[in-house]
Formats: structure tokens, sequence, C-alpha cells
């Protein structure tokens, strides 16, 4: 094939693995044959609708096969494809929309409304709208200028595979960053930048044609896609595709597919070993569950490690396609804490201020090289030439050290840091320290303004269905454990927390409704 992309995967897969099942959503089985077929039979539509090599297609709805579909439909044409988050507002999404410079939209039939507003003043001319699982006819879907049925784009397509000219160097995706400051940021991943993350992926999970994983954070979340979904399809597993997440139903499907991944944030984790059915629900099959965006507080590590199950720390960003490091499970308890070791491919450094390489235990940015970080943002030429140091190293913006065997730990964001009467405080390490309490349901220390000290710590905390804590009892837990500077010195105790469509809790609306 003259395609090297990520779009001749589905081809290759088709030869290898034709009648195995590729995806399972809800009753809808699909196996690699079909998938590639309706992936050819897709390609050729956004052809003849004008797409072609370079042009950006944008996908808006939950995770469902139309979202594997237009990746790797985008792959077989060349084109760019830019999932959207569906949290967003419509004036949020229409900014992606005019900043990628997207042609056609795929979205679903539940988000028309506001899908309908995004496009506005945008350079999308086709709409192909998504039937929901209720109404597989799409009798529901208004057809109307520049908008068509999905299913029915597909079914009157040419199934003659495509074989675009891509190389690995070549754009395959754009990812918006969560823009927790000013206007996000896309970060263009190329077809080698996802390759590599998911060889990444495959070689230090030990991933394997049998496993099955169930898939239940937003595929438009990097993590997600590139370190979940991809690199299962790449092996030859099976996929389990949920729309929504619940515990409860988490667990039976499970039980019920002796599913062996799982990948997700602290909170899904936490939510699933709360949930009643927990201690009799069949786990057997778990041997892969990885964690990323913040620690797993000690009392859920507990409650798996009790169910004889292990976890898989990971730390990375969308830029680095997004694996930076992985912690493997047996070096859980030696190196508790640590975000792990730099993936196969991959290598991570610790940087001073004035660009000197830091030794072991020192404290500095954290810095990614490899083949898949990113070379570019989405014409943002200022923001790549600052977003490097030395041409190949990505900056983090966060703050760590490495040990004296190459183990990664993250203190925290350089942007979260809080300086206190002169002293460095790493919300992050105060966070680990509240979150041991088991009232805690979850917790974020932000920086406030001081008089005296310049700023103190101020923690937000959720607490558990049922539990009771105070103020004094919270800083009486942390007195002894942590410098008198470091313990918050006040505590706001709120019903939820503002969290991003991965589950990573918003600090910059936390410091805009309690930082003052």
């Amino acid at each position: 094939m003259d395609n090297n992309g990520v779009g001749s995967w589905m081809h290759r897969r088709r030869n290898k693995s034709g009648p195995k099942t590729a995806l399972v959503s809800g009753d809808q089985v699909m196996s690699y044959r079909e998938l590639a077929d309706r992936t050819d039979h897709l390609a050729n539509a956004l052809k003849d609708r004008g797409v072609a090599k370079g042009d950006r297609v944008a996908y808006l709805g939950e995770n469902h096969p139309s979202f594997v579909e237009t990746f790797f439909a985008c792959g077989l044409v060349g084109a760019i494809f830019v999932p959207l988050n569906t949290r967003l507002a419509a004036p949020e999404l229409q900014f992606q929309l005019q900043d990628s410079g997207a042609r056609l939209l795929v979205s679903a039939a539940a988000l028309d409304t506001v899908a309908t507003a995004a496009v506005a003043d945008t350079a999308v001319t086709h709409r192909l709208v998504v039937a929901s699982d209720d109404d597989p006819e799409g009798a529901a879907v208004k057809v109307r200028s520049g908008v068509e049925r999905y299913g029915e784009a597909i079914d009157a397509a040419d199934g003659t595979p495509l074989d675009t000219v891509v190389t690995l160097d070549d754009a395959a995706m754009i990812l918006y960053t969560s823009g927790t400051t000013g206007k996000p940021k896309g970060a263009l991943l190329t077809h080698g930048n996802i390759t590599w993350n998911c060889i990444n992926t495959v070689v230090d999970m030990d991933l394997c044609r049998n496993d099955v994983a169930l898939m239940i954070s937003p595929l438009f979340h990097v993590a997600s896609l590139d370190m979940g979904l991809l690199p299962m399809l790449l092996k030859g597993a099976t996929v389990i595709l949920e729309a929504k997440f619940d515990a409860g139903r988490v667990l039976e499907l499970v039980e019920r597919h002796h599913v062996t991944t799982l990948n997700g944030v602290p909170t899904t984790f936490q939510m699933l070993c709360d949930h009643p059915e927990w201690s009799t629900a069949d786990l057997s099959s778990l041997d892969k569950l990885t964690c990323g965006g913040s620690a797993v507080p000690q009392r859920v590590l507990d409650a798996y490690e009790a169910r004889g199950i292990g976890f898989t720390a990971c730390y990375g960003m969308t830029e680095t396609a997004p694996g930076a490091t992985m912690l493997p499970v047996a070096a859980s308890k030696d190196k508790a804490g640590s975000a792990g070791l730099p993936h196969f491919f991959t290598d991570v450094r610790i940087v001073d201020p004035f660009g000197g390489i830091l030794g072991a235990g020192e404290v500095g940015e954290i810095q990614i090289s490899g083949p898949n970080v990113i070379k570019e943002y989405w014409n943002r030429p200022e923001d790549t030439a600052e977003s490097y140091s030395d041409s190949s190293w990505f900056r983090s913006g966060d703050m760590g050290s490495l040990d004296e065997e190459g183990f990664l730990f993250v203190s925290d964001r350089l942007k979260d840091m809080i300086i206190s009467g002169g002293e460095n405080i790493y919300p992050a390490e105060v966070e680990a320290a509240i979150a041991e309490l088991p009232a805690v349901g979850s917790v974020a220390v932000i920086g406030v303004t001081d008089e005296k000290w310049g700023e103190v710590p101020r923690a937000i905390v959720t607490l558990r269905e049922g539990a009771a804590l105070t103020e004094e009892q919270l800083r009486s837990h942390l007195d002894g454990r942590l410098a008198r500077y470091k313990i918050p010195k006040s505590v706001v105790f709120v019903e939820e927390m503002p969290r991003t469509a991965s589950g990573k809790i918003r600090k910059t609306d936390l410091r805009k409704h309690y930082a003052r």
C-alpha cells in the first residue's frame, strides 16, 4: 500500500483478523472485516463531498462506532480528523471549527441543536448526522441543505478501497487542549505520533489479541483514544464502547464480556469501588488497569489490591500523544507515588530554569522527547516556538524529578505552584495527604492571596456520601505529616468539583470562585 498511515490499519486487520470482533456497542457487534468495509464506504463518501488530503473533518458525538469509522476514513483520504468535546457550548465548538477550518462535520443526532449553532460562520459545508441507537434508521434526523443521514451516505457510497499516499510525517489529527488558560490550542498529531504512541502502549502494557478493552472515558479525550482504543485495534483485540459512564453497568459489562483492560481517571475508579455491587462483581478477568490525570488515593488502591487488581499509573499530555511514562504494576509499591519510567521509545529529562540538566532527586521542569511528541500546534508558530527546548524537547510545564533508577515523580503543574513566604508549595503533595482521609471524595488545593505571606494554600473538598469532616479535623490530620506552611489555612467544602471531559478538576474555575 502507498498509505503508511493509520488509515491503512483496518485494511491490514481485515486480512489478518477479518471475522474477529473489533467493536461492541450496545447490541451491535462489528467484526474487523465489517469495520474495514464500512470505513472504505465512508472514505469514498467523504471524497465524494469534496474532502481531500489535508482537509479537516470534525466529529461531535459520544463513544460510538461512527467515531471509529470516521477516524479511519479520514486516514484513508489523508484528511485530518478533529474530535470535538461534547461538553462544550456552541461558541466553544464554533471556535474549534473555525480555527481548524473543518469542511465537514459528522455529528450525533442528539447533539443536532448545538451542532447547528456551532457550524454558523465556519467553513463547514457538509454535515453527516448519525442516528441514535433507538432510531437506527435515522427517521428523526431532519435532512436539509448540507445535512444528510450518516447511514445513507455510507450505504450509497462506493466500497472500493482508497490508497492515498500518506506518510508517517503527514498530519493525522488535531486535538484541542483543555484551554484552562486563554483559547485552546490545537495539537497537531502526525500519523507517526499516533503510531509510535500505540507501539509504546502495546510494548509497555503487554497487550495481546485476546484482550478486551472497555472504553468508559470519551474517545475525544486523547488518553481514551490513543492509549485505549487505537492500541487495541492495532493489536487486533476487541473494544467495547460505552457512551456514558455508569459504575453499576461497568461492573456488569466486565463480568459479561470478560473485560481485561480499563483505563480512566481516579474519579471513575473510585466510583467503581464505592458501588454497592463492587464486592460481589466477578472481576477475575481484569489484569490491566491504567490511570492518568492525578494520583490514585491510597484507599482506592487498597480496595483494588484487596480484589487482586493492580494499577498501572501513566503520565503524559495531548502533546505527547499522550504517553510519556508508565509505572508497571510490579513497581507500584516500591515506587509508590511515581509516574513510572519513560515509554520504550520516549525520553524524559529534568531541566532547571536556565536549561541545565538536573540530577537525581532535583526538582525542575519535565521535558519529553520522542517520535510520539508533536512538532507543532495548528497555526500557532509562536506557541510552538515557546513550547520546545533544544528544538526536540517538549516543555511540559510540569515540575518533577527523576530518582536514581530513572523513575519520574511529578510534583505539580508549574503554573499551579504556590509560593508562600518564599517557600514553594506543590498542591499535589498536599492533595495526596488530604486524600488519605476516608471521608474525602475529592480535593484540590489552590493558592489565595495573603497580605503577610503573599499566597497561602486553600483546600477545596468534596465528601463521600454520608461522611462528615470538619476543617479542624482535616488540619489536624495534616499536622505532623506536612510542614506547617503547606497546611491549608482555610478549607471550603463543596457538593461537586468542576471537571474537564477527562475527569480532571478544573482549577481555573476553582480559582475564579474561591481564590479570594
